[in-house]
């Protein structure tokens, strides 16, 4: 089938395909973001999409199931440790933008449920008459009196922060406080904090995070604390953080130069001392007087070259006077990479992928050197570090996979002891799927691993509605997990999707972290089309199994993930019937200039010099072509969205409804990048997303043309 495009539509695409015409996007109009006319035209779609999705019984059972998983009593929480304490920001009907909570770690190791209310965000958001979504806290003194809670209005990236007494379950008057801005800070000691803040008038990098970092005395004006670090607006942002425990505790200073690379500094005597350590290397830690650091790229230090992918050991000294001694700590096999690393002064816990299954493995330090102490935990899922304290290594670890639910362990590293602690309800019956992993062949050869999720009786008919989920950038790994992707959904994918009929598919194709850095960096900048061709290629493999074909088959990406959908629709229309694009960039053309898409230019590459050539072959927007017939497609995004911009979505959908095309578009007034900011907006978003597939999905007569 052929659209037929006329009148100014036509005129508008033709003006923004046509060479050096860029400047004249039809639909700039809507990057204005809270613009009344954009804020009119995101009401109108919205209406239409509830209208078209939200009316019916398949929306209103969908929705059902979904809040019901989301808002499940026993779901396990999402702990932080601090001392003697756990916090968890607990979601509920009664609370949905949730109660900071904690509770001591003996006692919830006990099975005791007497949390201790700390901060009431739904309180505070009705008598401050704002929309807070908490972002986090951090303490200066083990009571926890001197702590700084970090607040975000609708979910953004953009805190303000806030002095707060945990202890007495009060913001401090006259305590430190730090208007709305993309800010992060550390404490110095209890009347000192060193600060990284985006505010002010010349506060900010081209990419809209901070270029200053600042000593900030209590007492005193932020605007008359003193610069210890400033950095050109051209870098990405600087930010301070603390690692270490007591006296051999350290404050660090990172200067992003793009995405990847990074000069590094500690904070000494009141100054950022520079250390002598590779741009592209990320310091995890400290143990004792040596720096715990992941390289990213191959290390020649005298003599020795120290392989990407490894943890090496760094003593500070030697990074300050240029005589750098490195010892090894892990040294990954040929299927193995580090996934996460935690440092305490009882050692270093480690996590690793090995053909991206979970293991775990505690570094211990003697005289003699490190013992390696193997983890046992179950095969063939998603193992994390759910919290861990500083002093002791005790750790809490949780570890699941597509059709199990989420176990959470605690590891007490003194004895080698694994106990299990809790064990969520199944929100689906996983008993009658079963979990694959193939591998497919892509383009140039490499093999691409995906996991396929299906009934234990599949029929290999080819007409099974199948699901693909992938992101394939910024070195993050997709892990089998309860929420099939990695948004909190705790299983609804399996009420919505699997129970329901559905295939579902987790890709880990080029761009992400699965394999190390070397599988990020295959699909970096003038190489991006390689991760396009290993999604296509897992396509194409699902087709040749006869587990699905083009009718059958829907795709979903979000961010990045939005980028790699929104490509691989207008590369190949053909191959799939419905997609999810979510907070995405899809014009590439214009992404550097966009909120903090300048600091991705080190992953995408620049399109305002000659990158433009490869940029140009695949940035979505640019590649809508009239006359071709695009999958069915939902949209999705934030208008409180400040990472990536909402007007990627709008502009899109906008265009290809310009074109006559099958496009619904949904926009949350917040929540920022996560697009929802509690468990009812997150429920309507899902059964919209998944009204939309079974929409499109349904059997149809094959397409002609």
């Amino acid at each position: 089938m052929r659209i037929k495009v006329q009148g100014l539509a036509l005129s508008a695409l033709v003006l923004l395909s046509s060479p050096g015409r860029a400047a004249e996007d039809p639909y700039l109009w809507l990057e204005d973001v809270e613009g009344e006319r954009a804020i009119e035209w995101v009401k109108q779609q919205n209406a239409e999409t509830r209208g078209r999705l939200a009316g019916g019984e398949l929306y209103q059972s969908l929705y059902k199931d979904a809040l019901a998983a989301l808002s499940a009593e026993d779901r396990l929480p999402e702990i932080s440790q601090k001392g003697e304490w756990l916090y968890e920001n607990h979601h509920s009907k009664d609370n949905p933008r949730g109660l900071y909570r904690r509770i001591k770690a003996d006692a919830f190791d006990r099975g005791s449920e007497k949390w201790e209310t700390v901060l009431d965000i739904d309180a505070l958001s009705r008598d401050e008459g704002r929309k807070w979504v908490l972002k986090g806290m951090t303490c200066e003194d083990d009571a926890q009196t001197r702590c700084l809670v970090s607040l975000s209005a609708g979910g953004g990236d953009a805190v303000e922060l806030r002095e707060f007494n945990a202890r007495k379950k009060a913001f401090i008057k006259g305590g430190f406080f730090s208007p709305m801005a993309k800010q992060s800070a550390v404490w110095v000691d209890a009347d000192q904090l060193l600060i990284a803040t985006a505010g002010g008038e010349h506060g900010a990098t081209n990419s809209g995070y901070a270029r200053t970092v600042k000593l900030w005395q209590r007492g005193k004006s932020l605007d008359k604390a003193r610069t210890v670090l400033e950095v050109p607006k051209e870098s990405v942002w600087v930010s301070p953080t603390s690692v270490g425990t007591g006296e051999d505790s350290l404050i660090l200073l990172g200067e992003g130069l793009d995405f990847w690379h990074q000069r590094s500094f500690v904070f000494r005597d009141g100054k950022a001392v520079p250390l002598q350590l590779p741009e592209s290397a990320e310091i995890k830690g400290a143990l004792g007087e040596q720096l715990v650091v992941k390289l990213n790229r191959d290390w020649k230090v005298e003599d020795r070259t120290w392989p990407l992918g490894s943890l090496v050991l760094v003593t500070l000294e030697s990074l300050l006077d240029g005589a750098t001694t490195v010892a090894p700590l892990v040294m990954p096999g040929k299927s193995e990479v580090i996934d996460s690393v935690v440092v305490s002064a009882a050692g270093v816990l480690v996590t690793m992928l090995d053909d991206v299954k979970g293991r775990a493995y505690f570094y211990r330090q003697d005289d003699k050197g490190f013992t390696r102490t193997p983890i046992e935990v179950p095969d063939n899922g998603q193992l994390s570090i759910a919290a861990y304290d500083e002093e002791s290594g005790n750790a809490y670890l949780s570890w699941q996979n597509f059709v199990t639910p989420p176990t959470l362990y605690r590891y007490h590293p003194a004895a080698g002891e694994l106990d299990r602690i809790l064990v969520q309800s199944p929100t689906f019956d996983g008993s009658k799927f079963k979990i694959e992993q193939y591998f497919a062949e892509s383009r140039d050869g490499t093999r691409v691993p995906y996991f396929v999720v299906m009934p234990k009786d599949i029929e290999l008919d080819a007409d099974n509605p199948t699901h693909i989920f992938s992101y394939g950038g910024f070195r993050n790994a997709l892990l089998p997990s309860y929420s099939g992707s990695y948004e909190p959904l705790n299983g609804a994918y399996g009420r919505l999707w699997l129970e329901r009929g559905g295939v579902y598919v987790l890709a880990n194709i080029r761009g992400g972290g699965e394999y190390g850095p070397a599988w990020h960096a295959a699909a970096l900048r003038e190489n991006r089309t390689k991760s396009f061709e290993d999604f296509a290629a897992v396509a194409e493999d699902l087709i040749e199994r006869r587990i699905t074909r083009p009718q059958r088959l829907s795709i979903e990406g979000r961010s990045n993930g939005g980028l790699l959908v929104g490509a691989s629709m207008t590369r190949r229309p053909d191959l799939f019937n419905a997609v999810i694009c979510g907070v995405p960039l899809l014009d590439m053309k214009r992404y550097h200039k966009l909120l903090a898409g300048a600091s991705w230019m080190g992953e995408y590459g620049n399109p305002d010099t000659d990158d433009w050539d490869f940029i140009k072959e695949y940035s979505p927007y640019q590649n809508l072509e009239p006359g071709t017939e695009y999958p069915s497609v939902f949209f999705f995004t934030s208008t409180r969205d400040d990472r990536v911009h909402p007007g990627h979505a709008r502009k899109m959908a906008a265009r290809m409804k310009a074109m006559g095309q099958d496009v619904e578009y949904f926009e949350n007034l917040e929540g920022g990048h996560k697009g929802s900011a509690t468990n009812e907006q997150l429920a309507h978003r899902v059964a919209l997303m998944f009204a939309h597939l079974w929409t499109s999905l349904e059997p149809k007569p094959k397409r002609e043309g």
